[in-house]
């Protein structure tokens, strides 16, 4: 049963010079022919808009048992306090406060984080550091998964 879900997707915009790098390798490619334009500006397109769409593929989960984050599962009884990162703290997290042990899912294209505190024995990380669109809510669903 899933309580929260969240794709952490590329912004929209991304696309454009997406499609400003198809054009590019048409121009590029315009002397072999148009047919070969043609086939540089669809495979270009394809491949950038794949890429994008791979990279903004990272979801975040809570379940009944479990906190998601991409490819990291953590059970719900591993996780300890939870505090809300506006853009300036999460900046500060990512960056000077961060601790190399600690586990982050990050995206820079989203500004507010989560840091959740991790209380595993059989693992070192001192806290878990998410990227999300929407930390409060977040917030909640945890302490409601974890009563």
């Amino acid at each position: 049963m899933r309580l929260y879900e969240e794709r952490l997707g590329v912004p929209r915009r991304w696309f454009g010079p997406a499609v400003l790098l198809g054009v590019m390798a048409a121009v590029v490619l315009l002397p072999l022919g148009l047919a070969v334009a043609a086939a540089g500006l669809g495979t270009a397109l394809a491949l950038t808009a794949l890429g994008l769409r791979l990279y903004g593929a990272a979801r975040i989960e809570v379940t009944g048992t479990h906190l998601i984050a991409g490819t990291l599962r953590f059970p719900l009884g591993s996780l300890g306090l939870a505090e809300i990162l506006d853009a300036e703290e999460a900046f500060l997290w990512r960056t000077r406060r961060a601790d190399v042990r600690s586990v982050m899912l990050l995206r820079s294209y989203v500004p507010t984080a989560l840091r959740i505190e991790l209380h595993d024995p059989d693992d070192p990380a001192p806290y878990l550091l998410l990227s999300t669109r929407q930390p409060t809510t977040l917030m909640a669903v945890l302490a409601f998964a974890r009563r």
